[in-house]
């Protein structure tokens, strides 16, 4: 999270008090979502395995979603809308710099220009 502040100066928006620990990170501009990171149980994500893991929800492009699917690690987004967001795995299942190209691409997609 802290190359995502960095990167796009924004800080995180803890907006549930009830989930402190999860944060929304906004456009300054406009106030639209790019990343929400999380924590979810893995059965919720339809993962055959028990306990938690660490996401990052991000926008993309409807026409790519599909293909990024097929992907280990990348999911329909968790309580979003899943035509255009992704759940994306924090364990190192998806390699770093294709988590952070995610956001980039989110954090344009979201930029209202």
């Amino acid at each position: 999270m802290k190359s995502v502040q960095k990167r796009y100066r924004t800080r995180p928006d803890h907006p549930w008090a009830k989930l402190p620990e999860y944060a929304v990170f906004r456009h300054q501009d406009n106030g639209k979502w790019y990343a929400l990171f999380t924590t979810v149980q893995r059965k919720k994500l339809g993962l055959s395995t028990d306990g938690t893991v660490d996401v990052v929800n991000v926008k993309s492009r409807p026409e790519i979603v599909g293909s990024l699917r097929m992907k280990d690690g990348i999911l329909p987004a968790y309580h979003m809308n899943k035509e255009h967001w992704l759940s994306v795995l924090l364990d190192k299942t998806v390699p770093e710099k294709l988590v952070l190209e995610l956001i980039s691409d989110s954090f344009e997609l979201t930029s209202g220009v």
